[in-house]
């Protein structure tokens, strides 16, 4: 039976939905709640977030500053790249200080001064009421400052004019990076604003609009009781989620998971029998650009760690001249999001003619339009940004140059850009499987590569609510959707899809399966993964919902990772099970071995690492410290760079010919990718941040984020111990990978169909058939054992007893 039926009449049949539609409604049933929820959260991030003042004033009816100017130092703050330095209510970079608790540890001991000076009998209990106490009028708009709150603004505007104007790279700054009094004047109000949030209490509630966010004893900021009860109870949901989860795996375990075809044997088509159409062809081009920017990435990368390391001088050079601190992190940031979401298009513009069976006309040239719009991105990206850093005026709020949000950094134009560049993807690769989904029920394989796809650029795209006039709490919330759900949820979908279809493709599990495994995904991950985003939002303003469900459906997900551990040496023995059934040699072994590692780095980088820094007690005291950072590199390149290596190189091994193939560098960059990751977050970024979150408890937040704290001795052996693990991902891991790719290039087979048998990469040989030391079948057939809806294979078009050749040719029509 092939994948299309035909009715009596001779008119194609859509096939039919291979799974129970339990699973469609489980899937329904999810969405519709995670989204209801965020709907409504939405609407509380918009009403009872901490106010903006439409003025801070004086006792006297004097005018300290303005909304308006508040809002203008929040713009400087993001178009200089000071969120990629530091960090504003804990969001940012770790090198310098957050500005909040910085604003708010200088104005409370300004505060006690005067006060003390005023022979006030107890400063302290006064310093806390005084900052605790909440005097903004929400009818008026208006927040009235006490006398002491003036002159510790005053003062403390002084100290930033003078921080920002030093004319030197002592602090891995441009010398002289703000001069202009105005621009200091703003800066300052929109720190005093977060800080003055950070310690007023909300009206009838006995903490701040912050959660009493930063820790900061001398204003009685200290845990609230939400903090602490939703962190045990977010415990107790994830000891009884796995509990739920072994309980229904002990049960089900032989009908769900990965669990191989029940084909007797199969024989792998090897690299240089398949044909590529000229799609194909053109994503060698991808992947040598993905690679190129790869290593740029991790270079940048390491540059970065070096100002924590030696922050005055980079070997002898000072090096903040021409690559300042937060450009060298702006850049390194948003290449790690480009290279990877590169490959992603790339691998799925590949796999599309497979899918459909079928490559449209003049589909290589938008493969090719699509690229240079992807290349026009990086460098307008990578130029605005440069710019927006360096401060000329000419360049200051223009959509091209200015610098946004951290992880949005791109200037505004080059965000639009890249969502139209994203959606222009979907449509080349609906053009390509058009036909195929036209044959199919809305819910099985290729359909679901399609509503995968289209959930990149849709939920990227929410990104462009947060600019960067936009209220700090409400931004936040709208930049979260793209760092969490857009990441951590939708790519994260879209990789289980494309793993799923690729062993489909090769025939080791069967299609009924693969469709189970990613609606079991979805469940799983969207059940904690949408409400979890708001475990970003603990203390950036929002009411204490947003910390209490974040916090319990964030433990929701380590859940789904466990299963993925689990599962893990079931996904090993299918492979190797049918590798041994094989009479041909199985194509693939590292690109598989690359998808083990995201499984094991999702455990370890996202499930432990995230878990470790999501409960709000922790998070309370370790927010903006290096193991946030130590979860972001396990998660993001473990789980996200694995993937879009281990993709590029099961395409590349079809391009490449066979002859030509570098096996041992593949291996190569396999071993020393994952060594160099794992020595970066076991040898240093694991135990810097559990040392800083020791300092942050045992003597203070804000002490433990100072460059002092940083500097200390101790702290700079810690950071030089991770040059060696630096120096076996770059030259180990990525310098192989780009040559793998530039092979990609320099030696690719030429492209030869236009058309091929869908999903079909393999063939069915016959329960009789022997094997020998060659790897041929002495008898085959390629009629497949098909028995359920779905299943259904069409017969091969590739010759099943031909021999393995190195023909650059490819098949022969």
């Amino acid at each position: 039976m092939s994948l299309v039926d035909k009715s009596a009449e001779g008119r194609p049949t859509k096939a039919e939905l291979a799974i129970s539609k339990g699973w469609v409604q489980g899937v329904a049933l999810v969405m519709v709640f995670g989204f209801m929820v965020m709907g409504i959260l939405a609407y509380r991030t918009y009403s009872d977030s901490m106010p903006l003042p439409t003025q801070v004033v004086a006792e006297g009816g004097e005018v300290v500053f303005t909304q308006e100017e508040i809002t203008e130092g929040q713009q400087i703050f993001l178009r200089r790249g000071l969120q990629q330095y530091g960090s504003i209510v804990g969001h940012g970079a770790y090198l310098g200080p957050d500005y909040t608790a910085e604003y708010l540890r200088l104005a409370s001991e300004h505060v006690h001064e005067q006060l003390a000076a005023q022979g006030v009998q107890d400063p302290s209990t006064a310093t806390s009421e005084l900052m605790r106490t909440n005097r903004y009028d929400e009818s008026s708009g208006v927040l009235t400052y006490t006398p002491e709150q003036v002159s510790a603004f005053e003062e403390i505007r002084d100290y930033y004019a003078e921080f920002f104007g030093v004319p030197t790279t002592e602090h891995g700054l441009l010398p002289s990076k703000i001069t202009d009094p105005q621009e200091i004047h703003d800066l300052t109000a929109f720190f005093s604003w977060t800080a003055w949030a950070s310690a007023a209490e909300r009206p009838g509630l006995g903490y701040s609009y912050t959660n009493n966010w930063p820790p900061e004893p001398r204003v009685d900021n200290t845990p609230t009781a939400d903090i602490l009860v939703w962190s045990g109870i977010s415990l107790v949901a994830l000891l009884g989620g796995l509990g739920l989860l072994f309980a229904i795996y002990g049960r089900w375990s032989k009908k769900i998971g990965w669990h191989g075809s029940e084909t007797p044997s199969l024989r792998f088509h090897q690299p240089g029998d398949v044909g590529i159409t000229k799609a194909q062809k053109a994503t060698a081009w991808f992947f040598f650009v993905v690679s190129l920017l790869f290593l740029a990435q991790a270079t940048l990368g390491a540059g970065v760690e070096h100002y924590r390391a030696e922050l005055d001088s980079f070997f002898g050079l000072d090096l903040a001249q021409i690559l300042p601190y937060n450009l060298g992190r702006t850049w390194h940031v948003q290449l790690s999001l480009l290279w990877t979401a590169a490959a992603f298009l790339a691998a799925a513009i590949f796999l599309a003619p497979i899918i459909s069976g079928r490559e449209p006309k003049r589909q290589h040239w938008l493969a090719y339009g699509l690229l240079g719009a992807l290349a026009l991105v990086v460098v307008g990206t990578l130029g605005g940004t440069a710019i927006s850093t360096f401060g000329p005026d000419w360049a200051k709020g223009s959509i091209f140059f200015d610098q946004q949000w951290e992880y949005l950094d791109l200037p505004r134009f080059w965000q639009i850009l890249l969502v139209i560049g994203l959606f222009l993807w979907i449509l080349i690769i609906y053009r390509a499987i058009r036909s195929r989904l036209r044959s199919e029920s809305k819910f099985n394989m290729p359909w679901l590569f399609f509503y995968a796809g289209l959930a990149i650029p849709s939920f990227y795209a929410v990104g462009l609510l947060a600019g960067t006039e936009t209220h700090l709490t409400v931004a936040e919330f709208w930049r979260f959707w793209v760092v969490h759900l857009w990441v951590e949820d939708f790519l994260e979908l879209f990789t289980t899809v494309m793993v799923a279809y690729i062993f489909v493709m090769l025939g080791v599990v069967r299609r009924k399966i693969a469709i189970q495994i990613i609606f079991l995904d979805v469940i799983l991950y969207s059940a904690g993964g949408v409400i979890g985003t708001m475990h970003h939002l603990y203390f950036s303003g929002t009411p204490v919902e947003h910390m209490a469900l974040g916090a319990f459906f964030s433990a929701l997900e380590v859940i789904p990772l466990t299963f993925l551990t689990v599962e893990a040496w079931t996904f090993l023995q299918l492979g190797s099970s049918q590798e041994s059934r094989s009479s041909a040699p199985f194509p693939h072994r590292w690109a598989v071995m690359f998808l083990v590692a995201v499984g094991f780095w999702n455990f370890v980088g996202a499930g432990v690492f995230g878990f470790l820094v999501n409960l709000p007690i922790v998070s309370y005291y370790q927010i903006g410290t290096a193991l946030t950072a130590n979860h972001a590199h396990g998660a993001m390149m473990g789980v996200y760079g694995m993937m879009a290596v281990g993709l590029a190189l099961f395409a590349l091994r079809y391009i490449i010919p066979p002859n030509r193939w570098p096996e041992k560098l593949a291996k190569l960059s396999f071993w020393s990718l994952n060594i160099g990751l794992a020595w970066m977050v076991f040898a240093t970024l694991a135990p810097l941040g559990v040392l800083q979150l020791w300092h942050s408890v045992n003597t203070g937040y804000f002490e433990a984020r100072t460059l002092g704290y940083i500097a200390q001795p101790g702290n700079a052996i810690l950071e030089w111990m991770r040059m060696p693990g630096d120096v076996v991902f770059l030259v180990g891991g990525i310098l192989p990978f780009v040559w793998i790719c530039w092979l990609g290039i320099r030696h690719g087979l030429p492209a030869t169909v236009t058309t091929m048998e869908p999903e079909t990469l393999f063939v069915v040989e016959h329960p009789q058939a022997r094997e020998d030391r060659t790897g041929l079948a002495q008898t085959t057939t390629s009629r497949p054992l098909a028995t359920e809806p779905g299943d259904e294979l069409p017969p091969s078009r590739y010759s099943s007893d031909r021999r393995p050749t190195d023909d650059p040719r490819g098949p022969r029509p």
